[in-house]
């Protein structure tokens, strides 16, 4: 039991906590065997947006540790919330109990989204807030009589989360496919995703005649499905798919029109990184649910939460929980430091409200991105808000991509980790999700890299890699 304390307190480097790691743990979305040929970054701190590993090498977190830092590392307000926090109270049961920070948290969650959202539902990652969304909505048809409603519909490319229900609704085949004998099937209607568009067609057109299927499908079903469940402007794991708003105001009235409740996913794009502080205000929507996290603690510590409307708290409603109440619930639910390090988060936004870092960082990407037009390896550069992403092809006119064998994101990765930038590509897709305290120079540097990366990667022979797969 006390042999692991011979490490305690000594100096460790990069090679023997590698060892120690191997030897334990199982990491995720990691095909274990890679790590035979790519060491492990042991990481010992970071503080703003650089990591520092255990023999003192730094990296630049170009995506934010999978999209959730967005004040980067160790941020000094938020630190200091959680310890005052950390003094006061750790965590209570929520379930007849509650808190200051839970409820503070919850009234200002409220303010900032999209006007019609007044209930909020806590839970504690963005997996189970969308099983929360899902279980909520086809309880909430139920409860109104209509036991028909059962089913889902989803974009293709769409990512919602590993757990049963939100595999459901995934359309990644690595997941989806995988699992597929224990998920419920679900309706999928074709992607807006402008880079599928035909020449000379905008994302605008594309947008709208991308939806007839998603009208069809409504129309024809409407009476077995619940809801519609998208991630609204950029479908993440998808490759950073991005498409526009108006398809979204088309699925709000769609979704108002047959009766059904649209489930706006915003777990890795709310908190300004679109451009707005949450994605469905370009379209001006509100929808019946919104799915929050990530972000949301600042990457502090694990928290998610569902925002819904009264008519649907009210649903629920009844003297008897065993009639309809909802039956759902986490061990830490609204723990209390995770709602602090929220409520730090927000007042980062608020010193800023009219998200003035959010804008110069999209006006430097924007830029620094510019040079990518003329590469002969890349294609489909696209950008919303501090999001960027281009796809890595064998032939730029015909778009052809490399094949996934080949691992070209790979050796991006391992090109620009050798610089000392953190980039991590879905498959063939490059993409940028910077923390907001990067400086601009920092961010004209860390493209800089990715260009270099990218040469490396193309222009040389493939490494032959044909264990493992490139994921999210």
């Amino acid at each position: 039991y006390n042999a692991p304390s011979i490490w305690r307190g000594k100096k460790m480097n990069n090679q023997q906590l590698m060892q120690r790691d191997l030897a334990v743990l199982w990491h995720p979305c990691t095909q274990m065997h890679d790590h035979e040929q790519i060491p492990i970054v042991p990481i010992a701190k970071a503080k703003g947006v650089w990591l520092t590993d255990f023999d003192g090498k730094t990296y630049l977190d170009a995506i934010s540790s999978w999209w959730v830092n967005i004040w980067g590392h160790a941020h000094p307000d938020i630190n200091h919330a959680l310890k005052q926090q950390l003094d006061t109270l750790e965590h209570v049961i929520l379930a007849g109990f509650s808190h200051e920070p839970i409820v503070e948290l919850s009234e200002k969650l409220l303010a900032l989204a999209p006007q019609g959202l007044a209930r909020c539902f806590y839970a504690d990652n963005g997996s189970a807030a969308i099983e929360v969304a899902l279980k909520m909505s086809m309880h909430f048809w139920h409860n109104q009589g209509e036991t028909a409603k059962t089913r889902f519909v989803s974009l293709s490319g769409s990512y919602h989360g590993e757990t049963l229900g939100a595999l459901s609704v995934t359309d990644i085949p690595l997941f989806s496919q995988t699992y597929a004998p224990l998920l419920t099937q679900q309706y999928r209607v074709a992607s807006p995703d402008w880079t599928q568009a035909p020449d000379g067609v905008s994302p605008h057109d594309f947008a709208v005649q991308q939806f007839a299927a998603m009208e069809n499908l409504l129309a024809e079903k409407h009476h077995e499905i619940c809801a519609v469940i998208v991630e609204p402007l950029i479908q993440g794991a998808a490759g950073m798919k991005m498409y526009h708003p108006v398809y979204l105001q088309l699925l709000r009235a769609a979704c108002d029109k047959y009766g059904v409740h649209l489930i706006a996913d915003e777990i890795a794009v709310g908190f300004a990184r679109t451009g707005t502080f949450f994605a469905c205000e370009q379209a001006n929507i509100c929808p019946d649910f919104l799915c929050l996290s990530k972000a949301l603690t600042a990457g502090y510590l694990p928290m998610s939460v569902v925002l819904t409307t009264e008519a649907i708290y009210q649903g629920f409603y009844h003297p008897y929980a065993t009639f309809k109440g909802f039956l759902h619930s986490h061990s830490f639910t609204g723990n209390p430091l995770a709602a602090r390090a929220a409520l730090a988060s927000l007042e980062l936004f608020a010193l800023d409200p009219q998200l003035q870092r959010q804008q110069q960082i999209n006006k430097v990407l924007t830029e620094s991105l510019a040079p990518f037009y003329g590469h002969a390896h890349i294609a489909n550069i696209r950008q919303t808000g501090t999001i960027a992403a281009f796809d890595l092809v064998q032939d730029k006119a015909s778009k052809t991509p490399f094949d996934w064998r080949e691992r070209r994101g790979l050796q991006v990765f391992e090109a620009a980790l050798k610089q000392g930038v953190l980039l991590r590509p879905i498959g063939n897709t490059v993409y940028f999700m910077p923390p907001y305290v990067i400086t601009d120079d920092e961010l004209r540097w860390v493209v800089k890299v990715a260009d270099e990366a990218v040469d490396e990667a193309t222009y040389a022979p493939a490494k032959g890699h044909e264990v493992g797969v490139s994921l999210p």
